[in-house]
């Protein structure tokens, strides 16, 4: 395991910064190895689950709510952070400058990894890639976890008895920032562009964030990249893990691309798969691209290539991932929630030839908003914005296009159909975070569906005119 691996966690006093899904199964994990754990929370008592809260005092676990004190940062063995915690905060600097180590679950998890692990990462499309490989893997006859970032900590898969072949990953920038010794047998960076700029310097931090996924690979392990990403393009490891590349164009140097409709993959010395899409249901070129990744992944892991096939076409994607909510008055409701950065809302406008109403706005994330008005403002024909950003959104937008603003999801979905006429699209994708009005993406995305229902059932009731 090397000595980066060999941690003592019986009887060592552990820290765990943040109460999310990662934090609390690291905390509880923690506890099942003879560790002292104290965990660490921003928020206060009455904004917290008390069963949870409960449930972790009685397993011992110490807590420190309604804020973070250097003391507790400061008197402890090691320091598990959460991936919404910035690793810049006052304590964290104290522990780091009295030399306790700072890492992340996925990093701790890791350590104690006896399963061979693909990780996913890169700014869109990683759940749906890490969903693809895991059915790609269940038809080729592989038992696998799906998890990491998307809600199923890796500390859940430890715990029990490992008997997966493969633990398929979804990797954030924030969990990157915290390995060290993290090396997965295959890495995906599916594509880079800007995001999370209130967290990071600035751009560059950001895409060297993503590029740590293959930091610590080597002979014998793999890195598959998006050789349309312009950033992605010029990375060229010098040493260590197998390179395969995929675009939608086939040039050299590719391994998987787009030929008269159909996917071509081939591995090096292999042979040349052709993989049908007239039965996969996503649309977009961003979701052909992620069938090549998951393909290529698969095809490096022996999957037979009928396992592949009938996994692209049984695929249908996940929830508020450019999802048919329903259609009213012959208006469909498509819903993006997870476009939570420029880049995502502009692809899922590109998803559709006819015109479309916007729905965006939430919480903003430090982005030039520039990129989505030049691309947008010629593909759609009207917006409503909402949230923190609807100012910033509405000055960007400036006179390019109809808009109005909303204070609610309500208000805005109806605003939207207002503008809507039989055949157009109202399409969610916020280009911002949720957390301004709404747990998450998918809270968001659920305010949503609830609003196009409400809508439907007033329009049914209404006496035609």
């Amino acid at each position: 395991m090397g000595a980066a691996r060999a941690m003592t966690l019986s009887g060592g006093r552990t820290l765990v910064v943040g109460l999310g899904e990662s934090g609390l199964a690291a905390a509880r994990w923690l506890v099942t190895q003879g560790s002292r754990v104290t965990v660490s929370e921003q928020q206060r008592v009455s904004d917290l689950d008390k069963a949870i809260l409960g449930d972790l005092l009685k397993s011992g676990i110490e807590l420190e709510l309604g804020g973070h004190t250097v003391k507790t940062f400061t008197e402890t063995d090691l320091i598990v952070v959460s991936p919404g915690v910035p690793l810049d905060i006052k304590p964290l600097a104290e522990a780091r400058g009295k030399g306790i180590p700072i890492i992340g679950e996925m990093e701790l998890a890791s350590r104690y990894l006896k399963t061979p692990s693909i990780a996913v990462t890169g700014t869109n499309g990683k759940s749906t890639v890490v969903h693809l490989i895991g059915d790609m893997l269940l038809k080729g006859g592989r038992n696998v976890f799906v998890g990491g970032n998307i809600g199923r900590p890796l500390t859940h898969y430890i715990g029990g008895e490992q008997r997966a072949d493969y633990v398929v990953l979804e990797v954030s920038s924030f969990q990157l920032d915290t390995i060290q010794t993290f090396s997965p047998l295959v890495a995906l960076i599916l594509n880079v562009s800007p995001d999370h700029l209130d967290r990071y310097a600035d751009y560059n931090a950001y895409i060297r964030s993503k590029e740590r996924i293959s930091a610590n690979q080597g002979r014998g392990q793999t890195l598959i990249l998006n050789d349309d990403d312009p950033v992605l393009r010029k990375l060229q490891p010098k040493d260590g893990p197998t390179v395969l590349r995929y675009g939608l164009k086939g040039r050299q140097g590719r391994h998987a691309f787009l030929d008269n409709g159909q996917i071509k993959a081939r591995l090096p010395g292999g042979e040349t798969i052709a993989l049908s899409l007239d039965e996969f249901s996503l649309p977009g070129d961003h979701n052909t691209a992620n069938v090549m990744a998951a393909t290529l992944t698969s095809l490096a892991l022996r999957v037979f290539p009928g396992a592949i096939q009938e996994a692209v076409d049984h695929f249908r994607g996940l929830p508020h991932r450019t999802e048919l909510v329903d259609t009213v008055g012959g208006v469909a409701f498509y819903d993006d929630s997870k476009a939570t950065n420029i880049d995502a809302t502009i692809k899922s406008i590109a998803s559709f030839s006819g015109p479309v109403v916007l729905i965006a706005g939430g919480r903003h994330k430090g982005s030039d908003y520039a990129d989505l008005v030049e691309a947008a403002s010629q593909r759609i024909k009207g917006a409503v914005f909402l949230g923190e950003a609807s100012c910033l959104l509405a000055e960007a937008f400036g006179d390019k296009i109809p808009w109005c603003k909303a204070a609610t999801m309500t208000d805005a979905v109806s605003l939207a159909f207002d503008q809507a006429r039989e055949g157009d699209v109202v399409l969610l994708a916020p280009a911002c975070s949720s957390f301004d009005m709404f747990r998450d993406f998918r809270h968001r995305g659920a305010a949503f569906r609830e609003a196009v229902r409400r809508l439907k059932n007033g329009a049914q009731g209404k006496a035609p005119s």
